[in-house]
């Protein structure tokens, strides 16, 4: 079990708030919607996946990582969140 998942409905909850925003981008989209506009609803989007991640990486930070220190394989584990971390900078 994942740490995250004593979260999973609160997770839930928030990637169905984001699929719902996602549906809304594409209806401005498709109207035809003045271009600030729906750059704005992408960027609470972006806001809203940034969280979720946050949240992931926190709980993998404290569990999956945490453990494997504690167990001697920490250095795989570090290098794997590194090696994410650099992606999400990189974007």
């Amino acid at each position: 079990m994942y740490a995250y998942e004593q979260h999973r409905d609160s997770l839930m909850a928030r990637l169905k708030r984001i699929e719902g925003q996602i549906k809304g981008i594409m209806k401005m989209v498709d109207d035809g919607r003045y271009c600030p506009d729906i750059l704005q609803q992408i960027s609470a989007l972006t806001g809203a996946m940034d969280e979720v991640s946050l949240i992931l990486l926190e709980s993998h930070l404290s569990g999956c990582v945490t453990d494997a220190i504690q167990t001697q394989n920490g250095e795989a584990s570090i290098q794997e969140v590194m090696h994410i971390i650099r992606k999400v900078v990189k974007r």
